[in-house]
């Protein structure tokens, strides 16, 4: 694809270079790999996503395996995770469920270990105090070192190292009640002492990631805060620092502070886009031309290019913001990319070997003329979640996922 420095623009700062939404939107589709497949496997797709969202492990698998080429499944994500090691699951930005390169797994560690504690909103008979939060994540560390565990499991061993306070079932969930230590469970993860391991049966494990990557070690936070934010950059800027803030729930006022110390390190550079300054890697203001990007693609629950371009208003124009943000929550919705916007929702269903997917186009977005495109990227999702796919065009009945 051929790239070209946009102009710069009356108003803007010196040297700055103007970005359209058009073109943004284009680069990130490419470097996302839903115009052309990643290279590299599975681990060099969620590289490219900057993490792939796996709250719902079967919307992970798609996201990633439709990034790929059209050999890959979802049997090829599940190797990567469970066989090569190369991929591994664990607490990413806002301490949701991701799966990131393994080898970036100190990069993550250092970076969101050194993001500032938000507001605690559990009541203060519930939270632990830095000394227990201590003791619960060396707890767990030690735990793992030689075996993975059950969440019960887990639990007799930190109350055997550190008191019964860290079992009380004190955190509302579910219906039920969880164990104090298990508020702390992101953070653990966020220090390098816990991982995901392989299910056990219909339970979750967890082991601890220097198990899968001997000599781990987070790095210190300025490098891996800094190394976060370019390649955050990379993927989906231009940006601002409110859209990096709200990428990771963290404070406004510090992304602003952490974007001004790697501006004036020459690391990332201002360009004006939707209006306003945003930033890009420092030389990166090679943009494609503006054009629609052209295609169709079936992203499933969570995917990462949904979540984390902005703004969300063009990406999910007109009626699409209704239809597919759910409230404004972009990823509790699979949704439908037409030449680059969201153009309606879409629901699958499995039964036996049928995989049943209903598609639900915004009105006057789907054209005869592209039907076949649609049949042959359902096609395609039929063969990453290995069913034979049958398609409907017509209203999705279900809601968001919770």
């Amino acid at each position: 694809m051929t790239t070209r420095n946009i102009e710069s623009t009356a108003g803007a700062r010196s040297g700055a270079v103007r970005v359209t939404w058009a073109a943004a939107n284009a680069r990130r589709l490419a470097r996302q790999g839903l115009t052309a497949p990643v290279d590299g496997g599975p681990a060099a797709v969620s590289a490219a996503m900057v993490g792939a969202h796996a709250q719902v492990l079967s919307a992970a698998e798609l996201s990633v395996a439709l990034r790929l080429d059209g050999g890959a499944t979802r049997e090829s994500v599940r190797t990567a995770l469970w066989e090569d090691g190369s991929l591994v699951k664990t607490f990413g930005p806002r301490g949701t469920v991701h799966l990131l390169p393994s080898a970036d797994l100190p990069l993550w560690t250092g970076a969101l270990s050194a993001l500032p504690a938000g507001r605690n909103p559990l009541p203060q008979s519930v939270r632990m105090s830095e000394e227990e939060t201590d003791q619960v994540v060396d707890a767990i560390a030690d735990a793992l070192a030689d075996d993975d565990l059950t969440v019960d499991e887990l639990t007799d061993e930190i109350v055997g190292r550190t008191g019964p306070w860290a079992g009380d079932r004190v955190l509302d969930a579910f219906q039920t009640k969880w164990p104090r230590w298990r508020q702390m469970t992101h953070t653990a993860a966020h220090r390098g002492a816990l991982c995901f391991g392989p299910n056990r049966g219909r339970k979750v494990t967890y082991t601890n990631p220097h198990r899968l990557l001997p000599g781990f070690t987070p790095l210190a936070g300025p490098a891996a805060l800094a190394g976060l934010v370019e390649r955050h950059l990379y993927a989906y800027g231009p940006a601002t620092p409110q859209h990096f803030a709200k990428w990771l729930a963290a404070p406004v006022r510090w992304a602003v502070d952490l974007f001004d110390r790697l501006a004036a390190e020459g690391r990332t550079e201002r360009v004006e886009y939707e209006g306003g300054p945003a930033w890009v890697v420092a030389g990166d203001t090679g943009f494609p031309a503006e054009r629609p990007a052209p295609g169709i693609r079936l992203l499933p629950y969570f995917d990462a290019f949904t979540i984390a371009s902005q703004p969300r208003t063009r990406l999910f124009a007109g009626a699409a913001y209704e239809r597919a943000l759910a409230g404004g929550q972009a990823g509790n919705f699979p949704v439908l990319l037409i030449d680059g916007i969201v153009a309606g929702v879409w629901h699958q269903r499995r039964s036996g070997k049928w995989l049943d997917v209903t598609v639900e186009p915004l009105p006057g977005m789907l054209t005869a003329a592209r039907r076949a495109e649609l049949e042959e990227q359902v096609e395609r999702t039929g063969e990453i979640l290995q069913g034979t796919p049958r398609l409907t065009v017509g209203p999705v009945s279900v809601g968001a996922h919770a």
